[in-house]
């Protein structure tokens, strides 16, 4: 049941949201896809454990790291993620956000003309 609200709430908050998701993360329902950004498949591990869930996975495309730090930024508090301010630098490229006992990191790379985002998701 749980899972069935998170995801009817993203469908909402998406179709209201001024940018466009291409889909979700591997491994994770409710964590969009920024449009532009494709999944490496196969790279995601999940582990589902009593304590929490650990998720690792990856996306690249062509796009702007502006451009995904902004769309994440604004995204992901519409899905009950609250940035964290500790550790956290744009600057870096990094981002971090606190939910329900979770902490989501994403971190962002450019390399030979693509950005490569990791999102990795632990108990906290």
């Amino acid at each position: 049941m749980r899972a069935l609200v998170r995801t009817a709430f993203v469908i909402l908050c998406l179709a209201a949201a001024p940018v466009w998701a291409a889909g979700f993360v591997e491994g994770v329902e409710d964590l969009p896809l920024m449009d532009g950004l494709e999944g490496e498949v196969g790279t995601a591990v999940v582990f589902d454990k009593p304590g929490g869930r650990i998720v690792e996975a990856f996306a690249t495309g062509h796009v702007g790291r502006a451009e995904a730090l902004a769309f994440y930024g604004a995204t992901l508090p519409q899905l009950g993620w609250t940035p964290e301010k500790t550790g956290t630098s744009t600057r870096d490229g990094r981002l971090a956000f606190g939910r329900e006992g979770e902490r989501l990191n994403l971190e962002f790379r450019e390399a030979k003309g693509a950005l490569r985002v990791r999102f990795a998701i632990a108990p906290d």
